[in-house]
């Protein structure tokens, strides 16, 4: 079985946290690892490390790299890349053909589709429901997954289950597997409440299996701008899919499809759709509280508490949600968290850099944190990893000082090397080639001083890069 990850999902909904440079599949809810990592880890339970792979766009590549790389240096480089974000059906259509020309995938081996952002629990049972799919679909089915739903739910799309599936096609595990009668959108609070009282409808959660040769022939058949895309090459594919239309896979096939069955699960799963929905993968204390962070708490209720490098001090609230970050404070009521999107609204009209991007950025070097900036200024702390390097660049509107608190750096001035050791410094005026490496076997830290009239991102010229990003930043 071929596993195929969906990462390229660019979500706000738990902001601030959860921005476009660094969206919620990379956050750590439990401290260790991330959600996208966690994914990684329970489906390498289903396939072989050469069998697993990820789709993302190239924002979040060295991301992705990264999150491979801390289970398998064999891993790291299973990486299909989109080059413009174009919803679930072309991600993949593109997902099937590598799996063809580059995997060498048969076109009756089976291929899971997962997105990056779900938490499920526990592994070992979605392990045999994941096992149950991939046979069902060697009998010809596009198979999906409907969550048993707990309650009634307004957040999530329903699938309708029909007749059961004889056992000669459901694989025989044991697990009931049935026809799609039909996919319902979000409903209203009473017609959830039909839903679930009738027992024969499921939340969608969007995992989906199937073989290459059947979702070859239903792209074709349902969403034939796709299924024509299918026959070209992998390459050209890839060159032509920011025009593929912008379409998701219920809508493009699932919807339209006599192969569509659904296996309910009976486990533990969330999308992490809102911080309301936070209990539902962390478990609350006695008084109803959910703290993260170094929190001190006194007499609160049924709150939400998430901190990072600051002391949060909670003190007889109730039905709260508090989320602290280096640069912004969301406080809401429990209840309302999902008007988190109308503040990222607000902030986007703003143009306000808090919607894209932390205080903290991440590069495929290493990353750096904004101290502190103001007119005509800017400070940084620069980490850069063991044996890496930033590109060869120059500035127009600014110099820079360096001053190296950890390691040792090589740096490169107008073509000149020199070693900089801890409580050592260098300057880099305006307009002069330069560039930053680590030559050790610990991190670098650097301080940063910018200094100019535009201490902006955007006045990178790169020359050379080994990450190959020689090109205006």
């Amino acid at each position: 079985m071929k596993a195929i990850i969906l990462a390229g999902g660019s979500g706000t909904r738990l902001w601030p946290v959860s921005r476009y440079g660094l969206p919620k599949q990379f956050m750590k809810l439990d401290g260790e690892r991330s959600i996208l990592g966690r994914t990684i880890e329970r489906l390498l339970k289903v396939c072989a490390i050469r069998d697993l792979h990820v789709i993302t766009n190239e924002d979040y590549e060295f991301h992705v790299r990264e999150e491979l790389r801390n289970f398998s240096g064999e891993l790291e480089n299973n990486i299909i890349l989109e080059p413009v974000g174009r919803n679930t059906a072309p991600a993949i259509a593109l997902a099937v053909k590598y799996c063809l020309e580059k995997l060498k995938c048969r076109q009756d081996e089976p291929v899971l589709i997962c997105p990056s952002d779900h938490v499920i629990k526990p592994d070992e049972k979605f392990v045999a429901y994941a096992r149950q799919a991939g046979a069902v679909a060697q009998k010809g089915f596009i198979v999906t997954f409907g969550i048993v739903p707990d309650r009634p739910e307004t957040g999530y799309g329903y699938i309708n289950a029909g007749a059961r599936l004889p056992p000669q096609a459901d694989g025989k595990d044991g697990f009931d597997c049935f026809r799609v009668e039909r996919f319902a959108e979000k409903p209203d609070l009473k017609t959830a409440e039909k839903y679930v009282a009738s027992g024969k409808y499921y939340w969608n959660s969007g995992m989906f299996a199937f073989t290459p040769g059947v979702m070859l022939a239903e792209f074709k058949k349902h969403a034939p701008v796709i299924g024509k895309r299918l026959e070209k090459s992998l390459s050209a594919m890839t060159k032509d899919f920011s025009t593929m239309p912008n379409i998701s896979m219920d809508y493009a096939v699932m919807e339209r499809s006599s192969r569509a069955a659904v296996i309910p699960l009976k486990l533990t799963w969330s999308d992490v759709g809102s911080w309301d929905s936070l209990p539902e993968v962390s478990a609350p204390d006695e008084k109803g509280n959910i703290k993260i962070g170094d929190v001190l708490d006194i007499d609160s209720k049924n709150s939400i508490i998430m901190g990072g490098a600051r002391l949060i001090a909670a003190v007889g609230v109730k039905d709260l949600i508090v989320v602290d970050t280096e640069d912004a404070l969301l406080v809401i009521k429990r209840g309302q968290a999902q008007r988190v999107k109308d503040v990222v609204a607000l902030l986007k009209a703003g143009h306000r850099k808090e919607v894209m991007e932390h205080t903290t950025t991440y590069r495929p070097w290493g990353n750096y944190t904004v101290l502190e900036e103001g007119p005509r200024y800017k400070i940084k702390r620069i980490v850069v990893k063991p044996k890496q390097r930033l590109s060869h660049q120059l500035h127009h509107h600014r110099s820079e000082h360096w001053i190296v608190i950890k390691g040792t750096a090589k740096v490169f001035v107008d073509r000149k090397a020199r070693f900089v050791h801890e409580n050592e410094s260098t300057f880099v005026p305006k307009s002069t080639l330069h560039r930053l490496e680590n030559p050790g076997k610990v991190p670098l830290e650097v301080i940063e001083v910018q200094n100019g009239e535009y201490v902006e991102e955007d006045d990178i010229i790169r020359y050379d890069d080994i990450y190959g990003r020689s090109k205006t930043a």
